[in-house]
């Protein structure tokens, strides 16, 4: 029998987070261009999907009655 390693589940606003920065990282390292702009376009696209969970999750937002 294999042991799974025991790992906390993260949210998804957590991995657009890291997902994002890891983007960011990638994108500093190339030149101005084309490639560098897209990682760069990825990574603000996942920082708004990141927003948008934290605000659909938000106690705030409740159903009409």
């Amino acid at each position: 029998m294999t042991q799974q390693k025991n790992r906390s589940p993260s949210t998804l606003e957590d991995r657009c987070v890291a997902l994002a920065a890891a983007k960011l990282d990638g994108a500093s390292r190339l030149p101005p261009g084309p490639e560098r702009d897209a990682l760069e376009r990825e990574a603000r696209q996942l920082k708004t999907v990141s927003q948008m969970q934290d605000w659909l999750s938000s106690p705030g937002l409740q159903p009409p009655k």
